[in-house]
């Protein structure tokens, strides 16, 4: 039996704003056409459809994300991590193609950002050997994002940080000029400067970081 997204989608077409939509879009520098929902609403919406319809079975994760991702409108992106994050104890390794197949796919910093540090993080905190399967590979990819997602899948991990990992990703990185890798390493050593301070302190001053991971770090 399949999941049904149809009254999701519904709902969504009945909330359009075409004035939200222009600016949505804008911000995203055009990247992607929106309904105009903004996210208070969109989430109220999910949650509504979730109350009435259910999540999908863990058989049902893998079509329900692509069917949302195949929609032109970014709001449907966002529902697709809406539910992921709800399901983010069910995925497991055999999720990881589709969660790599998302970081590659209408990309940008709004999905990847939820995606690498809220679905891949826990499954590869829960099973460590993923890690050298996957974001060994994706740290020197050439692909933006899955570089981007290596930096970032740690960001929730506090005191249990893999610290030597995550320096030694931030240092193949560090001589990048692509703005979206110089800011996810600030990001990343300022969150993990709520945890270890002076450790990333040291960091920051002893090796050549470019000036945005700098300022972004010491924040």
């Amino acid at each position: 039996m399949s999941y049904d997204l149809q009254p999701l989608l519904r709902s969504f077409a009945a909330k359009q704003n075409q004035e939200n939509a222009r600016a949505m879009a804008r911000y995203m520098r055009d990247q992607f056409p929106f309904f105009g929902i903004k996210t208070p609403e969109r989430r109220a919406a999910v949650r509504d459809f979730i109350k009435q319809y259910g999540l999908p079975e863990a058989n049902q994760i893998e079509t329900a994300v692509k069917t949302l991702w195949s929609h032109p409108n970014r709001e449907c992106h966002y529902a697709a991590l809406d539910l992921l994050v709800r399901l983010k104890k069910q995925l497991n390794r055999e999720h990881l193609p589709l969660l790599e197949w998302m970081i590659t796919s209408k990309s940008w910093w709004d999905t990847v950002d939820c995606i690498a540090p809220q679905c891949c993080g826990p499954l590869f905190a829960r099973d460590p050997q993923l890690i050298q399967r996957y974001a060994e590979r994706w740290i020197i990819s050439d692909h933006l994002w899955l570089r981007r997602a290596a930096l970032l899948f740690q960001l929730k991990f506090k005191a249990q940080t893999d610290e030597a990992l995550l320096f030694r990703y931030i240092l193949l990185n560090a001589d990048s000029d692509q703005f979206f890798i110089k800011k996810a390493i600030g990001w990343a050593l300022r969150e993990y400067a709520k945890t270890a301070p002076d450790t990333v302190g040291r960091f920051i001053h002893e090796h050549p970081l470019k000036p945005l991971s700098k300022r972004e770090g010491l924040k």
